[in-house]
């Protein structure tokens, strides 16, 4: 099976644009902001973008669309106000992802600083909840990521199990799985890079979160060691995880159904090229 590996891209010049730029790149999948990440406010999609997105990742067969939400938003913020701002920008994250026919719309879970963990898993379900109350997801293939987190204090995901407790609450409420973050991965503790740590690692997010919910793998080598909860990417192969635990994960049959796309450092011109095929040649290459 083909797997699907793509990277983050920007939109410059229109977001359909992207479509073309994973495709002379050798994505057949891709990530993008739906608005600046830095900023509250955005526009609307115009219909005619949306339609021609559309058109372009059907003739080019480029697909899952992913779109990561705003840094902005914090659904568990022990602030009234920035919860309810973070409320109204992830409400808008929803209907411009629906808009664009993403299939996943990625989240990280925010900060519960000021509060105990239990009331900001409570917050960030409450919150997430009523951003997508009354849109019209049903019958889409439209799917909330929770993504873990590098595991910084007062992080919220920064374990299997919280991502795995977020989901649960919110599964009765909103189209819900899971997308893991290699870096994130790594740099919260879990061993991803020897063998028996990388099939202990996959046993925990089996029994926590279920591999059959991860949607999405973010494939980042990290800078900073196993353990130290600092999330700094870095380019495929070049960090502290190496290349093996990435050829192991693109031929791991728990994660055939997963899209694998990258957030890698954009340092020169051809890094998003270098990145797409650092990951095919792994996947193409049998496990010794």
């Amino acid at each position: 099976m083909q797997r699907r590996i793509g990277i983050h891209l920007g939109t410059s010049g229109g977001a359909w644009n992207a479509v073309e730029r994973a495709r002379e790149i050798g994505a057949n999948t891709f990530q993008f902001f739906s608005s600046s990440p830095r900023m509250w406010r955005a526009p609307k999609v115009a219909p005619e973008h949306a339609e021609k997105m559309r058109a372009m990742r059907t003739q080019a067969d480029v697909g899952p669309l992913v779109i990561h939400t705003s840094y902005l938003v914090n659904v568990c913020s022990q602030n009234e106000e920035v919860r309810q701002k973070s409320t109204d920008a992830f409400r808008g994250e929803i209907e411009r992802a629906l808009a664009w026919g993403a299939e996943y719309l990625v989240l990280h879970p925010g900060s519960w600083k000021g509060l105990t963990r239990d009331e900001g898993l409570r917050l960030a379900a409450e919150t997430i909840s009523r951003s997508i109350d009354g849109l019209p997801w049903q019958g889409t293939p439209f799917h909330i990521l929770i993504e873990n987190t590098a595991g910084a204090e007062f992080s919220l995901g920064g374990s299997f199990e919280q991502v795995a407790e977020l989901v649960h609450r919110l599964r009765t409420n909103a189209p819900v799985a899971v997308c893991l973050d290699t870096c994130h991965t790594h740099v919260a503790g879990y061993d991803l890079v020897s063998d028996s740590g990388y099939e202990e690692t996959m046993r925990l997010a089996e029994s926590t979160i279920g591999c059959a919910n991860v949607r999405v793998w973010h494939c980042n080598d990290a800078k900073a060691e196993r353990g130290s909860k600092l999330d700094r990417h870095e380019h495929i192969g070049a960090g502290t995880i190496g290349n093996a635990p990435f050829q192991r994960l693109l031929h791991d049959a728990r994660f055939a159904h997963s899209a694998f796309i990258a957030e890698t450092p954009v340092d020169a011109p051809d890094d998003e090229l270098r990145n797409v095929q650092a990951l095919r040649k792994l996947a193409e290459t049998p496990l010794a």
